[in-house]
């Protein structure tokens, strides 16, 4: 268990709310929107100085594919607005406590083409989508802060799984909600430091899917991008090598 002073933003959200409902971190703050805003820089400085914050985890973004192609602006307010705001206050925080806050960062394997798979930390960033550019600029300023771990991946909620079909020929390294909150605890354990992909092996969403849901239905991509009017990434399977060395520590 990790007893350091967390603070966590985005609490109400699907992964948010597991790590809140899990046994690996102790300590761990997350107000509501009324007392702390990433659009109001005051209240982000003044939650980490009030409750004198070591760690934060970041799971606050505007998520959903289709709402951010439908307002852009939005996306850009929250997603890269918001996450400026907290890093100019986490330097502002640390310079005056010569202090080093460790930054834990969700970005999203959609900073990527999405086309081939197999995509390593290294490899080119070229975002498909208005979601995957607004969090490729956030990661550019979470790089500012002198400790942090910007978190590439893709996770899904078994729990909430409500599809009757799925796509066999699209392909990705997402993992279920809880399993990413154990590696949250690893990388934080590790004191890694960098950008890492965390994932597990390439799979097509109706496979994994078709574990949880029984009477999935198997259909095509095309079919899917016909029938939500957007461009959905082909293999954004993940190159995971670097996390599963760190994996192995503790498992």
């Amino acid at each position: 268990m990790i007893k350091k002073n967390i603070l966590l933003i985005g609490g109400t959200g699907n992964l948010g709310s597991k790590i809140l409902s899990s046994n690996f971190f102790n300590n761990i703050y997350a107000p509501k929107r009324k007392e702390f805003d990433l659009l109001k820089r005051k209240s982000i400085y003044k939650i980490i100085n009030k409750k004198r914050i070591e760690i934060i985890i970041n799971c606050a973004a505007m998520a959903r594919i289709k709402d951010c192609e439908n307002n852009p602006n939005k996306a850009i307010e929250v997603n890269i607005n918001g996450t400026s705001n907290l890093v100019k206050e986490i330097l502002k925080y640390n310079y005056k406590n010569k202090n080093k806050i460790k930054l834990v960062h969700i970005s999203t394997d959609a900073v990527y083409n999405s086309i081939k798979g197999n995509y390593s930390e290294d490899s080119d960033l070229c975002p498909y989508n208005i979601y995957g550019w607004t969090k490729l600029a956030s990661e550019f300023f979470i790089k500012l802060v002198d400790d942090y771990i910007i978190v590439r991946t893709r996770f899904f909620d078994k729990q909430s799984l409500k599809y009757k079909y799925s796509a066999k020929d699209i392909y990705t390294s997402q993992i279920e909600v809880n399993v990413l909150v154990k590696y949250l605890y690893y990388l934080i354990k590790s004191d890694f430091k960098g950008v890492i992909n965390v994932g597990g092996k390439k799979i097509s969403d109706y496979k994994i899917y078709k574990k949880y849901l029984p009477e999935l239905k198997p259909f095509l991509r095309k079919n899917l991008m016909k029938q939500l009017n957007l461009y959905i990434a082909k293999d954004a399977s993940l190159n995971v090598k670097k996390f599963n060395k760190i994996k192995k520590k503790y498992e």
